[in-house]
Formats: C-alpha cells, sequence, structure tokens
C-alpha cells in the first residue's frame, strides 16, 4: 500500500491550501458575521480551476482524481464550511450529476458555465416534508404538450438564491405512473431560476453554522419546463438523487476533516501558550488524552476519506465507503469540535478563538447528504445485505 499523494494531488493540494488560508481564512469570520459570502470568492475558484474538478477540459474542467478534489474540500473546510459547501453543491451535487446523467446537449451547454463560474448551480430535493425520506417529496411535474409543468416548494436548498440553475425533482403526474411506486414516480429536471413561477427566498432566522451559506425557500407555481430539460429519464430521478448525494458526501466528509485538522491546530496553539499553576496547560496530562484523541481520531478519519476518494477513482461501488467517511469524519470532527472548546475555556466559549465556529460548523456537516442515522442504515444495508424472499 502507499499513502504518498503523487504530483498532481500535491499540486492540487497546494492550490487549494493557498487560496484558503490566503483568501478565505482571513475573511471567514466577517462572512460569518454578516452572513454572506463574497462572489468574487466564486470566480477565483473558478480561475484556479477549482470549480470544474472533475469535469472534461472540453468542457471546462480541470480532469482531476476524486483524491484530489477531496484534497480541494479538506483545505476549504479548515478554512471555511460555508465556502466548502458552496462547491461541494456547485461541483459534485450540481456538476458531477449533470456530467453523468446528462445528455451530450446538457452537458456541452450548462458544464461550461457552472465551471467558469458565471452560472451557479443548485441541487433541489428537500421539502418542508420530506427530508430523509427523498421518496416522499410532493413536489408535482404534470406533463403538457411539450414540457411539464412543476408545482410544489423546496426548503433549506443551498446557494438557491443565488443560483442561476437548479437540479428540481417532482412526481411525475401521467396515467402510466400512476402505479408505480412512489420512487419510480420521480424525475430530476434542469430548471433556470429566472423562469416564469419560480419564487425564491432566504430561508427565515439566523443558522446555528454555515452562516455565510445561501439557503433558499423556492416555490414553484405553474412553472414550465421543456422535455429537453429531463435530466437522466423520466422516473430516473431517484437514482439521480442519489447519485448525487453520493459525491456530495464524499464533500462533506472531507469538509469534516478539514474542521477536525482545525480544531487541532487551534488546541496545539493554544494549549502551548496558555499558562495556569505555573506551566503551560498542554503538559497536564488530561489535556494531553484530549490532544491524543483529536489526534488518532483525525488520523482515522483521514484515513477513511482518502480510501473512499481512492475507491472511486477505481471506478469501484463506493456507497459503503462514502457512508461509512462521512459518517465516521463527522462524528469525530464534533467531538473534536467540543474538546477544542472545552480546552480553550471561556475563550473557546466566545468569538474570541475560531473553535466556537468551528462547534457550530461541524453540527450541519452531521445532517447534509443524509444525516449520521441515515449514514448508519446505508452501511447496515452494505453489511447485511437485502433479505431475499422466496
Amino acid at each position: 500500500m502507499d499513502f504518498t499523494l503523487n504530483e498532481q494531488q500535491q499540486h492540487w493540494q497546494r492550490v487549494a491550501r493557498d487560496f484558503a488560508q490566503n483568501r478565505v481564512a482571513p475573511i471567514a469570520r466577517e462572512m460569518d458575521e454578516t452572513g454572506e459570502m463574497p462572489l468574487s470568492l466564486v470566480t477565483e475558484m473558478a480561475e484556479l480551476g477549482l470549480l470544474g474538478a472533475t469535469l472534461p477540459k472540453e468542457l471546462g474542467g480541470s480532469e482531476i482524481d476524486h483524491l484530489s478534489l477531496a484534497l480541494i474540500y479538506e483545505e476549504l473546510g479548515r478554512a471555511c464550511s460555508s465556502v466548502r459547501g458552496f462547491m461541494t453543491v456547485h461541483s459534485s451535487l450540481v456538476m458531477q450529476c449533470i456530467n453523468h446523467w446528462g445528455s451530450e446537449e446538457q452537458r456541452t451547454k450548462f458544464l461550461p458555465m457552472l465551471a467558469s463560474g458565471s452560472e451557479i448551480g443548485c441541487y433541489a430535493l428537500t421539502e418542508p416534508e420530506a427530508g430523509s425520506d427523498a421518496a416522499s417529496i410532493s413536489t408535482r411535474a404534470r406533463k403538457v404538450n411539450g414540457g411539464y409543468i412543476l408545482d410544489g416548494e423546496k426548503i433549506w436548498i443551498t446557494n438557491g438564491n443565488i443560483a442561476r440553475l437548479a437540479i428540481v425533482f417532482a412526481k411525475l403526474v401521467a396515467p402510466e405512473f400512476e402505479a408505480k411506486k412512489p420512487h419510480e414516480r420521480i424525475t430530476a429536471f434542469l430548471v433556470p431560476l429566472e423562469s416564469e413561477g419560480v419564487q425564491r427566498v432566504p430561508m427565515p432566522g439566523q443558522e446555528l453554522g454555515h452562516r455565510a451559506s445561501d439557503h433558499a425557500h423556492i416555490v414553484f407555481k405553474d412553472c414550465f419546463v421543456s422535455s429537453e430539460m429531463v435530466l437522466g429519464g423520466e422516473g430516473k430521478g431517484f437514482k439521480v438523487a442519489m447519485s448525487a448525494l453520493d459525491h456530495g458526501r464524499l464533500g462533506v466528509a472531507a469538509g469534516a476533516l478539514g474542521v477536525h485538522q482545525a480544531c487541532l491546530d487551534a488546541s496545539v496553539d493554544f494549549v502551548r501558550k496558555r499558562k495556569q499553576f505555573g506551566q503551560r496547560i498542554g503538559d497536564f496530562e488530561m489535556v494531553q488524552s484530549s490532544i491524543a484523541e483529536m489526534k488518532a481520531s483525525l488520523d482515522a478519519s483521514r484515513l477513511l476519506v482518502y480510501r473512499a476518494a481512492w475507491t472511486k477513482d477505481q471506478g469501484l461501488p463506493s456507497k459503503s465507503e462514502t457512508s461509512v467517511a462521512k459518517y465516521f469524519a463527522t462524528e469525530a470532527a464534533c467531538k473534536a469540535a467540543s474538546d477544542a472548546v472545552l480546552l480553550h475555556g471561556g475563550r473557546g466559549y466566545s468569538n474570541e478563538y475560531p473553535v466556537e465556529r468551528y462547534y457550530r460548523d461541524i453540527k450541519g456537516l452531521q445532517i447534509y447528504e443524509g444525516t449520521a442515522h441515515i449514514q448508519k442504515i446505508v452501511i447496515a444495508r452494505e453489511v447485511i445485505g437485502k433479505e431475499t424472499r422466496s
């Protein structure tokens, strides 16, 4: 086994680290307080080749492997989870999904614009009454001449207010689909969000974390979508959604890895400098125990995340590996963030130090792209297998 990063992977790690530490980290607190990510960062990510990531070069991409992409997400997560979240939705949930499921016309029309950052994408699956149970969505797509009429609403749509293109999931209303199971009726549509019949507003209230992320409540009312905008085919939407979430879970897992690393960095720096009872607190065994646990779980998370990315790069089935990485990395980072706040004492409970932001941000990563509970279900089913009935 060779754990050495190759030259290309090291290159993308350096590019992402330089951008994250020099451009994102200095304004991370400001973005958290204002609740807004400057769109200039999107332009810079596009210019660096980060947005196109795994796409072919002829479509504006960088043709990087999934491990390089995980390294990028790790570095962005280390600096700011909101920026990492933006890119994961835009690049993994939207662009990789279109690249995999889209027709040649759809791929050549939308992917270059998304890779350049001239258009931003979002992924519209979650509804007021449909979260983990994706098959229970109530948004409807009624077939008409030349296309479909969408009616329904979506919530917590990351990038939803700033995006111009959405992948929207709806259930088909047509005689030939009435007898089918709920998930077999779901279809994915590419919807320009400036279309007539689309209303968007920011989600109300201030979030616990990811405060610089854009989250929208989107309502579709008599919104016409042409037949050419179906993604993957009628009734294939559930498969489209699950494959996209698998891409997104790698981004979340790698982002959690970045938060975990940031917690360790901040904690080590603090316990070296902070003195109590005549010595630095890093010399106390209880503090050393916390640091050791943080480091050990970080190494374990990194191996799991990198294994999931490597599995994807080999073209092997990676559902189990990705869910294991997402589950373990987010849980480990949650504990690391909690311990980091505790090690910082009263300072950790204020925004004087960054660990309180890490503590708030990491909770979202337990939820995004399938909660920790959902990951356990996915993992267990992969291990146990499906029951065969005679």
